[in-house]
């Protein structure tokens, strides 16, 4: 995620493109959506949704243009350092003050106009090296920024793995503890259970989650200590997967709706649930970390803002199919966390298979994802404390940075599997800085430096369509004004119970 200058890999074609921003973006997030809509109301839950969306879209433009002014620094430093070789090689009188360092980037400031117009041409912003966010801070942001955003990010990594890390324990409790001793039907039937009824025998169900949870942590945890990456074998069968099950779940709603089994009732507008869905809506739209390995090997990238924007459209088209369908077939009332979770009763399916399929799902994919999770965000804790040209002891290296990685999360999610709330906060507070701020920021930072190195005169071939200063101080007021309200929702919550 937060990294440095990788390999761009194998180019890919625009629409193949398309289809991995599709699976990146539709994920976990998509899960915990249905519930979010039924406890704000319907009305309220679209509206959000498409500004969200909307909003989300813009900032995804953002980061495109600072990854082609990222690209243009790194050939225009390359350039200037085989003008520098040139020079040295025809005359040995170079001067030191002939380049101006500025910011930790070189100024050529003795330059004739027209090698910068020829240095600022359309093609020297050509996205054609992956520059991860992180690098983008550390060429565009200062010392505080850099920090501040491996800050956020790492926050929304924890966040990641405390909700992975309780909704495998969630799943696996829900389908194989019951009451009634029918481990298949009565999951989702309607009746509320508490954590302290009985799974198995003496075990009560917070037992076996927390039984669960040790296992998931002693099963993948090690992985954390170690280098893994996800093949592309592995990405194949988690996308199959993936959309099969969210297949089914929309084609098993509409067939009860259109049966007349229908039972949700929802309301228009609740505004006590707002908080958690624009948490789940930020955290449900969130593929900006991941844009530099998506969008640079896409091998024709001149309408890459319109593809991306169909990309929204289909997405916000598929996230109203499924929580509509949610919010009519099921009771709002037994629609559960893990939207999963509410196809494991007889009624809705009566074949095993399917409903164990389904009920599991969450288990498979998440558990491929949470050592990927986990290994990225051990690397961020080691660039956030890296010093230029110093090495970490073994023991801090393999032992302090994997601990203070997996304990954390595991923790969290020892202490609650609330979902909901878990992916509500982390959208909310880490997801909002990383979709809203860090990318107006960039924007910013980058046209400002794009304008000093190239002159007032070069255009951002990848330029934001909301190019006016007036949309990044639009996003930087709305993802302030977010914080403020989340934090202030939270608090009168509490205030009240």
């Amino acid at each position: 995620m937060a990294g440095g200058i990788t390999d761009t890999g194998e180019l890919y074609s625009p629409y193949v493109g398309l289809v991995y921003m599709f699976n990146l973006i539709v994920g976990t997030g998509a899960l915990t959506m249905p519930k979010a809509f039924a406890t704000a109301g319907w009305l309220v839950s679209l509206i959000l949704l498409m500004f969200l969306g909307f909003m989300s879209y813009m900032t995804t433009t953002f980061v495109v243009e600072a990854m082609a002014a990222a690209n243009a620094q790194l050939r225009w430093k390359r350039m200037e350092k085989h003008k520098e070789d040139d020079d040295e090689d025809s005359s040995s009188g170079v001067s030191d003050s002939d380049v101006l360092l500025q910011d930790g980037y070189e100024r050529a400031e003795t330059r004739p106009i027209l090698s910068v117009q020829r240095r600022g041409s359309p093609s020297i912003f050509e996205i054609t090296e992956r520059v991860e966010m992180g690098q983008m801070a550390s060429m565009f942001f200062n010392k505080v920024g850099v920090n501040l955003f491996y800050f956020c990010i790492i926050i929304y990594l924890y966040g990641d793995l405390a909700i992975y890390a309780a909704a495998v324990p969630v799943s696996l409790m829900q389908v194989t503890c019951s009451a009634t001793g029918n481990h298949s039907c009565s999951v989702g039937d309607g009746t509320k259970y508490n954590d302290t009824d009985k799974c198995w025998g003496p075990i009560r169900r917070i037992d076996a989650y927390r039984l669960y949870l040790a296992a998931f942590t002693l099963l993948l945890g090690p992985f954390t200590f170690f280098n893994v990456q996800k093949t592309k074998y592995l990405q194949i069968m988690t996308s199959l997967m993936r959309w099969i099950a969210f297949i089914l779940m929309i084609i098993l709603a509409l067939i009860r709706i259109s049966r007349g089994q229908a039972e949700g009732h929802p309301s228009m507008a609740q505004l006590s649930g707002i908080r958690n869905l624009f948490g789940v809506c930020v955290y449900s739209f969130m593929c900006q970390h991941s844009l530099p390995s998506l969008i640079t090997p896409i091998s024709k990238k001149k309408h890459v803002n319109k593809l991306v924007l169909l990309d929204y459209i289909l997405i916000l088209a598929f996230y109203s199919l499924l929580s509509f369908t949610a919010i009519y077939c099921f009771h709002n009332d037994t629609l559960m966390d893990m939207y999963t979770l509410n196809f494991t009763n007889c009624e809705i399916i009566n074949v095993a298979f399917i409903r164990y399929f389904l009920g599991l799902f969450p288990v498979f994919t998440i558990s491929t994802n949470f050592p990927i999770i986990a290994v990225t965000l051990r690397n961020n804790w080691k660039t956030l404390f890296h010093r230029e040209g110093g090495t970490y002891p073994w023991v801090v290296d393999r032992i302090v940075f994997p601990a203070i990685t997996l304990i954390p999360p595991v923790l969290v999610a020892f202490c609650t599997h609330d979902l909901e709330s878990l992916v509500g906060i982390t959208g909310a507070y880490a997801g909002n800085g990383i979709q809203y701020l860090i990318p107006a920021f960039l924007a910013y930072c980058s046209r400002k430096d794009t304008q000093l190195v190239f002159g007032s005169g070069t255009v951002n071939k990848h330029l934001s369509p909301f190019r006016h200063t007036f949309w990044i101080v639009f996003v930087l007021i709305w993802g302030f004004s977010c914080f403020v309200f989340v934090t202030a929702n939270i608090v009168l919550s509490e205030s009240r119970l």
